[in-house]
């Protein structure tokens, strides 16, 4: 065996997902849940690259991954490794491993170039997305990723601290997020989670406000919305500064926000629904007045990736489970005014929830 190997409770998860859709193999396309089951990692680009999964019919399963030759070596990541160069058509290489008599499951990233020539091929009786088997099991972090996540938003709080730092009369929003990856590899990160988010004054009513040119101003609030990675696993935080005595129209909007973290944060436990959730922090700014100006849902789910499947929203009336881990973070946007958003990621106990953030909710005025 090489240094990767299937992860057979990760995969053990999966198939008792598949087997409770009616499904007894499936093709896994998305790389991060390659790696989530083999600990082997690639991107493929426009190349064919996929884990096939099958019962073996002892209550386990038989793994066979396809890779390019030009991938890097892959031994031991599946109990067979299936390679092809870029003149062979891997249809057939395919074909000679799924069951044409039985469907197959695939997931969202199976592309039409290589799901049509399947499907004319006749690899499968049917084709069905299953593409939650993985997406559920990743969703339920083990012990291990709870402390990659706790050790990722640790950082992302330093970071926090940092970021405030570098608020000051001339800087631009550009300026300080150009230098944060610097101060996340210096903390043990090693990478950005995504782009970051620093808006000044008006720009964060623009949720998703890419950092320009624009200088800080007189009074402006500040909101900085950052995540790292730690090992392949992600944090997210957002926090929002005055640097100014604050208004009290500022106060009352900043107040609401953090009112309606608090408040969902205070009824997440396994059982609570994910809607539930959503409508706790959505009823406190809508009781103070400012409905209309909180435009998106709650949360996301997160982990290898910043945004996973399974949104905290007033839709999903699924039931949140101890293990998950989600975001927490209500706005309020005033277009050409004032944006405000507190973000925390929060783990699922037994008996409620751990926020992982812990950088203080309390107003804060820089000295800018």
């Amino acid at each position: 065996m090489g240094q990767f190997s299937p992860n057979k409770s990760r995969i053990g998860h999966v198939m008792s997902n598949l087997e409770s859709m009616g499904l007894t193999q499936a093709l896994v396309c998305d790389p991060m849940s390659i790696w989530y089951l083999t600990g082997y990692y690639n991107q493929p680009l426009e190349r064919f690259f996929a884990l096939h999964l099958s019962a073996d019919g002892k209550g386990g399963a038989t793994s066979t991954l396809f890779c390019n030759k030009l991938f890097p070596d892959a031994t031991g990541a599946a109990n067979a490794i299936v390679t092809f160069d870029d003149t062979e058509n891997p249809i057939p290489l395919i074909a000679a491993v799924t069951k044409s008599d039985k469907p197959l499951g695939v997931d969202r990233k199976l592309v039409a170039h290589w799901l049509l020539p399947m499907m004319d091929a006749q690899i499968a009786s049917d084709f069905r997305l299953a593409s939650n088997a993985v997406d559920d099991a990743r969703a339920i972090k083990d012990d291990a990723e709870k402390d990659l996540m706790r050790e990722a938003s640790r950082i992302n709080d330093e970071a926090m601290s940092w970021l405030a730092a570098q608020v000051h009369e001339g800087v631009t929003e550009r300026k300080i997020a150009s230098g944060l990856l610097a101060e996340y590899r210096r903390l043990g990160a090693g990478d950005h989670s995504f782009s970051p988010i620093v808006s000044f004054g008006a720009n964060a009513a623009d949720p998703h406000h890419e950092p320009d040119g624009t200088t800080l101003g007189k009074g402006d609030m500040v909101l900085f919305d950052v995540g790292c990675k730690r090992q392949g696993y992600c944090s997210d935080m957002t926090r929002t500064f005055f640097t100014a005595e604050p208004t009290d129209r500022q106060l009352e909007v900043y107040n609401t926000v953090r009112r309606a973290n608090e408040a969902a944060e205070a009824i997440i436990k396994p059982g609570v629904t994910f809607a539930e959730i959503d409508l706790t922090a959505r009823h406190v700014i809508e009781d103070a007045g400012f409905g209309p100006y909180f435009t998106h849902r709650l949360g996301h789910q997160i982990g290898l990736e910043d945004h996973e499947p399974g949104d905290v929203s007033c839709t999903h009336d699924e039931p949140v489970k101890a293990g998950m881990i989600f975001s927490i973070e209500p706005g309020i946007y005033l277009p050409g005014e004032i944006g405000v958003r507190i973000e925390d990621l929060v783990i699922v106990t037994e008996d409620g929830c751990e926020v992982l953030n812990h950088y203080s909710h309390e107003p804060q005025v820089l000295k800018a």
